[in-house]
């Protein structure tokens, strides 16, 4: 028979996984972004699926995706310097305001039988500048929205959790609208989608940050950020593993028409489906990580991720049967997030408050700033080894960069003690272990 005590407690990993959803603003958003990333993951099946159908050509597929998140790359940097010198929330709105004008641009021109390969590239650069601003801002953000510093890890776990819920979602829903309707409408939903994201933004509330005023030029602000992130170690190592993922592990993503079309013979179902699968290991990564009471041997964890999601690619590269691409789709997501989310999590956890959103930019760019180059280089390489070999060749990719980051676990090991991975109280800035108090920017 339980005791009263027992009975009065609540059950822990649900409390524990979902613990900040407590914090209103943090629950606003985590609803609205996830209607918001449904619509995203729809026009993302939408415009590969319909770049593939008017060229027929694996390399265009990397051009586009080039055009798409090059731009982030470039401006990047000077997002994080405004996120942490401006309201962050009022960017927020901005970006996905201009974020909902492109899908709305891109619907008309489809659905009005005018778009022209020129259109994608151009607009896919616009939506590139506008990504390239958003996400470090709303990186930074997440540390706004929960009260508690305790629960910023949680809370970084599940903005994973969203995006890839999404991914299970939007893919197959924007699938299925391809094969019924037509791209048109996958990008016309997206833009409607919007309106929850910016209600949600709306409707928090946020105490006012008091920054302090400077005088110094934007370019300083982004060496002092470069040179705390490069002279720091354990952010130096999160993020040279990301680089070497962006170039060498995540680019086969781009190649997934080519796989559902002419190696699995089939077709925008078929797409759907293979992305679906990456989504549902992906959720079951994010959900791994927000059941984690600390960030305590993230640095184990992350390499032993990328060493999983190599060795899916090549499992994946040879496999020519649906049902086990999929199988073989599911591990490969899950590694693929643990490694994404886990870098996430220990950047924010190390890094200064007042430096947060240009070390968070940096995260942007090579998570997301190379990964074009990447894009092109797989590409290419496509059209001239074919997709199966290069996704073979993504896969020691992820083996090597696996190697590198492991060499220096043990300074993360050193940084992740258990009375520096909470940090402070609520609302202190966390300071980077060994590198004394937070300095000024």
């Amino acid at each position: 028979m339980s005791t009263q005590t027992e009975e009065s407690t609540p059950p822990q990993p649900p409390r524990h996984v979902f613990r900040a959803l407590h914090h209103r603003n943090y629950r606003l958003f985590f609803f609205g972004q996830g209607v918001s990333v449904i619509g995203t993951w729809m026009q993302r099946v939408a415009l590969s699926w319909l770049v593939y159908v008017l060229t027929g050509d694996p390399f265009l597929l990397g051009v586009v995706n080039f055009s798409n998140q090059i731009p982030a790359a470039l401006i990047a940097p000077f997002a994080g310097v405004l996120a942490d010198r401006m309201d962050r929330r009022r960017l927020l709105i901005a970006t996905q305001t201009l974020a909902m004008a492109q899908a709305f641009v891109l619907a008309a021109l489809t659905l009005l039988g005018q778009i022209a390969f020129w259109h994608i590239i151009v607009l896919g650069i616009i939506l590139g500048l506008v990504n390239g601003l958003d996400m470090p801002i709303r990186q930074s953000f997440v540390v706004n929205m929960v009260g508690r510093r305790e629960d910023l890890p949680n809370a970084i776990a599940l903005n994973s959790f969203i995006f890839n819920a999404a991914m299970l979602l939007g893919p197959s829903l924007g699938g299925l609208v391809l094969h019924y309707l037509n791209a048109g409408i996958c990008f016309l939903i997206n833009g409607i989608s919007f309106a929850a994201v910016l209600a949600a933004l709306v409707a928090m509330r946020v105490e006012p940050t008091v920054r302090p005023r400077t005088d110094k030029h934007v370019l300083i602000h982004l060496k002092e950020g470069l040179t705390y992130a490069v002279s720091f170690p354990p952010i130096r190592a999160v993020l040279t593993l990301l680089i070497m993922i962006s170039l060498l592990g995540r680019p086969y993503g781009v190649l997934m028409p080519v796989f559902a079309k002419d190696i699995l013979s089939g077709d925008a179902r078929t797409y759907g489906f293979l992305l679906a699968a990456t989504g549902v290991g992906a959720l079951g990564g994010a959900l791994l990580l927000a059941s984690r009471q600390s960030v305590r041997g993230l640095e184990l964890l992350n390499p032993l991720a990328t060493t999983l999601f190599g060795l899916s690619l090549v499992a994946f590269a040879f496999s020519r049967n649906l049902a086990l691409s999929l199988g073989i789709l599911l591990v490969g997501g899950f590694g693929q997030m643990v490694q994404t989310a886990s870098s996430n999590t220990l950047l924010q956890t190390v890094v200064d408050d007042d430096k947060r959103g240009r070390v968070m930019s940096l995260y942007s760019m090579c998570l997301q700033g190379l990964l074009p180059l990447g894009n092109l280089l797989a590409g290419g390489l496509a059209k001239w080894l074919g997709a199966p070999w290069t996704v073979l060749l993504s896969g020691f990719g992820c083996f090597a960069a696996a190697s590198v980051f492991v060499r220096s676990r043990h300074l993360l090991r050193r940084t992740l003690e258990p009375e520096q991975a909470l940090g402070g109280q609520a609302g202190e800035p966390l300071p980077a272990p060994g590198r004394g108090p937070t300095t000024p920017a």
